[in-house]
């Protein structure tokens, strides 16, 4: 683009291949990078290669951490009998926003999607299977998101843990809190149907 240095140009590029992170972002985070001070960004810097160093996955669940088993595994204080399987370490995050959830996580790092090349050999689901073979878990909660690639890959799973005589179920999903039902689409009204409670 005129009137960027090259190097210039390569940093804003950097950014952009950043999920959600637009040519415009992307251009002002190369700004305003170039605008802190020395110590700022060598300490930014750090911050990345530390995190890059020692941030790897649990040993148990597969979730970030930066000491052999998370956290979570590593609570006594956590109910070893449930699991809840997502597809991403952030989906453990917005779950324990909620303080609802006492059970253990395992985090498939993907979803099958044939389309984009992933297999199921792709997602850690050996992992899991290894760890339901102590007896201990009662049952394993699917939940992935509610996309095509996420519905299969919670089937996909479901048909391998069921012969163990483990209790497989599924986040319901539904019509979230203010929406009108006018302009909900069909897939997630029938989930909601599917999911409706006793009151």
């Amino acid at each position: 683009m005129a009137g960027f240095t090259p190097s210039l140009e390569n940093l804003i590029d950097k950014f952009a291949r950043l999920p959600s992170i637009g040519r415009k972002s992307a251009q002002r985070l190369a700004f305003y990078l170039l605008s802190m001070p020395q110590a700022e960004v060598d300490s930014f810097i750090d911050s990345i290669n530390t995190a890059r160093s020692q941030v790897h996955r649990c040993s148990v669940c597969c979730n970030f951490t930066d000491s052999d088993i998370c956290s979570i595994c590593s609570s006594k204080e956590r109910d070893r009998s449930t699991i809840c399987v997502v597809e991403d370490p952030r989906d453990i995050a917005a779950f324990e926003k909620t303080h609802e959830y006492s059970g253990l996580y395992h985090v498939l790092h993907g979803v099958i999607s044939p389309m984009n090349d992933i297999n199921p050999e792709d997602l850690c689901i050996k992992e899991l299977l290894a760890r339901l073979g102590s007896g201990e878990v009662k049952e394993v909660i699917m939940a992935t998101n509610p996309t095509v690639e996420g519905e299969a890959t919670s089937i996909y799973i479901s048909k391998l843990i069921k012969p163990l005589g483990i209790n497989v179920s599924r986040l319901a999903y539904g019509v979230p809190m203010g929406a009108d039902l006018e302009y909900t689409d069909e897939f997630t009204l029938i989930r909601a149907m599917e999911g409706r409670k006793s009151l």
